[in-house]
């Protein structure tokens, strides 16, 4: 009997950067060998500057060698690097690919929108049983919101009905408009008109969705608060619900707080602190359209897409 591949997936995004280690089991689930998250902040002030920082890239290169290592450790077959669009786009995008070459002999990839979205829902409906479709999957990352509708076909294939990536994010929004700490009213508003204005002109309508998955670190963050753990329980996060009133209440409770209250209020790590209340604002935004009562939130999301595609390959 054949030893079963194991490939390792790393998302880079404007604030974290993710690693899963797996290989496929026998019923086609996967067999999770490690998952790791740094918060780099690989993302702090590209709006402003155009570039990614020299202490960014620090940090972002410091958690590259940790996870070569552990690729290393778990010998892996194949290991695809996917990172946020800001690094197709700032002025030292080469200096970013070179640090990731040398550390993980691969090179970022930036890719398109629509293998993003499939990914993304991909991943997210391998860890969420789904009753009620069409089914959107909601990614609120540091510099964008992923939004992807889709379905399954009679065949069980998921088909993406639409998708849009809003230019804004957790970073991005805090960075531009939410300066204060606690942010001001006058603040506020205008962040919420921002993203208001943002999902009136996007092709994907929330109010249609009969199921609504969020993926990722500021829905993830914010159930571990609503449950008020102290400390960060992956099993009791994974499926867990919020409800939009859930979302607003977060999100009112956030706004109104400083970062050291933030922090204090569930496993929150400094720099996700720092911009968790962004993140709130967002998904408060997007839950007040969305068709579903509630917020399915799921553990699994585009890294295990990315790992699925890989032993697929």
């Amino acid at each position: 009997m054949s030893t079963p591949r194991t490939v390792a997936a790393i998302d880079c995004g404007t604030n974290s950067i993710r690693l899963l280690v797996a290989s496929g089991g026998p019923q086609g689930q996967l067999v999770e060998h490690d998952r790791r998250l740094e918060l780099v902040r690989l993302g702090e002030g590209v709006d402003a500057t155009g570039a990614f920082s020299p202490a960014a890239l620090d940090r972002t290169f410091e958690a590259c060698d940790k996870y070569a290592g552990i690729i290393a450790e778990h010998h892996c077959d194949a290991v695809r690097f996917v990172a946020t669009s800001a690094a197709r786009d700032v002025s030292n995008r080469d200096a970013f690919a070179a640090g990731v070459r040398s550390r993980l002999g691969v090179d970022p990839e930036v890719v398109p929108g629509t293998e993003e979205a499939a990914l993304s829902f991909a991943g997210a409906m391998s860890g969420v049983p789904v009753s009620a479709e069409p089914v959107l999957v909601v990614d609120c990352g540091g510099g964008s919101t992923e939004l992807v509708l889709g379905h399954r076909d009679a065949a069980g294939a998921h088909v993406i009905d639409a998708a849009e990536s809003l230019d804004v994010g957790s970073v991005r929004l805090r960075e531009r408009f939410l300066h204060g700490d606690p942010p001001t009213a006058a603040q506020i508003d205008e962040a919420r008109e921002l993203v208001r204005t943002l999902l009136d002109g996007a092709p994907v309508d929330p109010s249609v969705a009969g199921t609504t998955i969020g993926v990722a670190g500021t829905v993830t963050s914010l159930s571990a608060i609503h449950q008020g753990l102290k400390v960060y329980d992956r099993a009791r996060v994974h499926r867990s619900r919020l409800s939009r009133g859930d979302l607003h209440l977060l999100a009112t409770r956030l706004l109104g707080a400083t970062v050291d209250q933030a922090e204090a209020m569930g496993p929150l790590k400094r720099r996700r602190a720092e911009v968790i209340c962004a993140g709130a604002l967002i998904m408060d935004e997007i839950g007040s359209r969305v068709g579903s009562e509630e917020i399915i939130v799921s553990e699994t999301d585009i890294l295990d897409g990315i790992v699925r595609r890989l032993l697929a390959d």
